[in-house]
């Protein structure tokens, strides 16, 4: 019997995939979790899901991890650099595997995207066109817990920092991006399409600032500084040289006005607006 697949299924997006399945009445028998580590999905397993064993990085796992007729959900890996040969490998195992769809989890702008990041994106979109597999590309702009996830530090220094200028971000949580996925994986009309996925609302780092300040009570501002300097300061703060290289050049192609969204695609897949920047700084600000 044929499934719906998440590949990556214990990493945050993938575990807000399988959730917002369940939650839309997807039998959990029907569910299937493509995952590294069984332990670490034993939670997945309990609720009925099915378990498939398998690793982007070890091609020879991956030739068990899908069955003729499934959607499967493609979820990027997580080491840049790598992604290339370990997404080349899962397309591959899908084509031979003869899944009914492919989706895929890239990034805003797709083949105009003109930053460092989206190069393996890029290349991944093409081996999957290049497969011939029924396919939908979701095409997700930045995850707002990007930003919020380094809140203590934000509060710690009293400053945004950044080398974006007054580009504008249209950010949406993970939630709602899988809320999105979910969509295309249980919907009928999503073959051959492709997905522009933003926030409703794009916000400037000076904005998130002056959110933050609001909410916390503290005096926080953005601080914009040339790139050069941006880069000692993430490498200062321990983020290894190469990936904060890729961080700087995003927050150029921020200001380039790259990561502005705009196509509502998003909000028309969940079915709800997306979630505003202010009640994901809210919920930070909670757990700090």
């Amino acid at each position: 019997m044929s499934s719906i697949v998440v590949t990556g299924a214990t990493g945050r997006l993938g575990r807000l995939v399988i959730e917002r399945l369940l939650a839309t009445g997807v039998p959990a028998g029907t569910i299937a979790a493509v995952v590294r580590d069984e332990e670490k999905a034993a939670d997945l397993a309990a609720r009925g899901i099915e378990l498939r064993v398998a690793d982007y990085g070890a091609p020879q796992t991956l030739t068990t991890a899908f069955r003729s007729g499934d959607r499967v959900l493609l979820i990027s890996g997580s080491e840049v650099g790598q992604r290339v040969p370990q997404h080349t490998a899962v397309v591959s195992a899908a084509q031979a595997a003869g899944v009914a769809q492919l989706a895929y989890t890239g990034v805003l702008g797709g083949p105009g995207a003109d930053f460092e990041l989206a190069a393996e994106h890029k290349a991944t979109e093409q081996a999957i066109l290049d497969s011939g597999l029924p396919y939908t590309f979701l095409r997700n702009g930045w995850y707002t817990e990007n930003y919020t996830e380094h809140l203590a530090t934000v509060l710690e220094h009293g400053a945004v920092v950044g080398n974006t200028g007054e580009g504008r971000i249209a950010s949406a949580t993970r939630a709602d991006y899988a809320a999105a996925a979910a969509a295309v994986l249980t919907g009928d009309d999503h073959l051959g399409r492709v997905y522009e996925l933003s926030g409703d609302t794009a916000w400037s780092l000076a904005e998130y600032a002056a959110e933050i300040a609001k909410q916390s009570g503290r005096d926080i501002a953005y601080t914009d500084v040339p790139a050069e300097a941006h880069l000692r300061i993430l490498t200062g703060a321990g983020v290894p040289e190469a990936f904060a290289a890729i961080l700087v050049d995003v927050d150029h192609a921020i200001g380039r006005g790259r990561l502005a969204g705009g196509s509502g695609d998003l909000a028309r897949l969940a079915g709800r607006p997306t979630t505003p920047l202010a009640d994901t700084v809210a919920e930070a600000l909670a757990h700090h």
